[in-house]
């Protein structure tokens, strides 16, 4: 089965509840992360509303916003 290509919208008229959106997650300098693909990481640069910039011990990546894989520790 192929994902939709657009997210199904809410209707007013609904008996549903809205779907409702995650909060953005925002990182500084310094904070330490850990993402599900590389493990521990401490943030090293922002770009803002862009990416963020990851040393994870051996090697470094920019990871992408809105950073569904990464969380603070």
């Amino acid at each position: 089965m192929t994902k939709p290509s657009a997210p199904k919208r809410h209707l007013p008229t609904s008996p549903f509840k809205a779907p409702v959106a995650p909060p953005l997650k925002e990182f500084a300098v310094g904070d330490q992360v850990t993402h599900d693909m590389y493990g521990l990481g401490r943030v090293i640069g922002i770009e803002d509303g862009i990416a963020a910039f990851v040393d994870f011990g051996s090697v470094q990546q920019r990871i992408l916003s809105p950073y569904t894989k990464m969380s603070k520790l």
